[in-house]
């Protein structure tokens, strides 16, 4: 995280009448208006195999790479696969698996594949480049959030977690089940219920966990996000793995990021950790009026998507964000 930050602080900034989203708050994705109507919203995401099924590497890489449009309130529309494979020590079928798993994501999210890229490369990597369509005054940015909001998570916390103890063989290929089913779930329904409902700002929870992207959030309305440690949805095992110190490097970086900007005396060190550990194919992180906060988790519900109410916004204090 901030290797990135210091990065994009050293390069000009992008300036232009029709860029609503660009790169200063490190936004999912960025959004350009094309017409009075219509504005594209594109991003891109790609990484190394998860799990050991192709396919399901497949579904998870591509879930997470449209998830960054959903955050933005927007539909998927067309998909570019970006593909590192080394193509002579593994078999032809494995890529094959791959983006047939990818392919089946994007099918579901009522977009479609018009290409892609390949390389060489010494180890195997899979994501999409996504551009969708939103209406330029419908964004929803990751911005915007207001003092009072509530707090809404569509997704359980644990991937990072149960995917490590999976490498080190600390649980079988039906202890990741959940974590599977998680990864592989669209945030579509929930984007539409967002979407429906009226909210000020979202995001969805990737690498840098919920603590750094609730800091992101926080640090671009300039308010206080406070969290309900208890209120956090966990995949089953995940909190028994994490006292276990089963967790990805990321969650070291990411507090060390937030440092003094984290209050979170008190709270459960192995909860404060998974809380911080990365996440893939993550739900959405929702700022959403606190009078509509039943409206939208009724809509999340009948979707049959697990929203949970984890906080609120409050007015800048001390810190960004606040555990309790």
């Amino acid at each position: 995280m901030e290797l990135t930050a210091q990065v994009l602080r050293d390069l000009p900034r992008q300036a232009h009448p029709d860029l609503i989203v660009g790169a200063e708050h490190f936004e999912d994705a960025g959004v350009y208006r094309v017409s009075p109507e219509v504005a594209i919203v594109q991003t891109v995401d790609f990484f190394p195999p998860l799990v050991d099924d192709a396919h399901t590497f497949g579904q998870i890489a591509a879930a997470n790479a449209l998830s960054d449009v959903y955050a933005m309130g927007a539909r998927p529309l067309t998909a570019l696969n970006i593909v590192g494979f080394p193509d002579k020590d593994l078999p032809h079928e494995l890529l094959h698996a791959i983006l047939r798993g990818g392919a089946e994501r994007v099918a579901a999210a009522g977009a479609v594949i018009v290409g892609g890229h390949s390389v060489r490369d010494a180890e195997v990597k899979y994501g999409l480049a996504v551009t969708g369509v939103v209406h330029p005054d419908r964004v929803v940015s990751n911005a915007a959030a207001r003092v009072g909001d509530a707090l809404v998570l569509t997704k359980p916390l644990g991937s990072g977690t149960l995917t490590s103890a999976r490498k080190k063989d600390l649980i079988d290929d039906s202890g990741l089940a959940e974590c599977i089913a998680v990864m592989t779930a669209l945030n579509r329904a929930a984007c539409e219920a967002m979407v429906a409902v009226g909210v000020h700002a979202c995001t969805d929870v990737t690498g840098f966990g919920l603590l750094g992207h609730a800091f992101e959030m926080a640090e671009a309305a300039g308010v206080s996000f406070e969290l309900d440690a208890a209120a956090v949805p966990l995949m089953n095992e995940a909190y028994g793995l994490a006292q276990q110190g089963v967790l990805t490097r990321a969650h070291a970086a990411t507090l060390a990021h937030l440092g003094g900007q984290l209050d979170a005396a008190g709270v459960d060190e192995a909860l404060l950790k998974l809380m911080a550990d990365a996440q893939t194919s993550g739900g959405l992180l929702i700022s959403v009026a606190a009078d509509r906060c039943d409206v939208l988790l009724d809509r999340i519900t009948q979707a049959d998507v697990a929203g949970v109410r984890i906080g609120a916004v409050r007015a800048r204090g001390a810190h960004a964000v606040r555990v309790r």
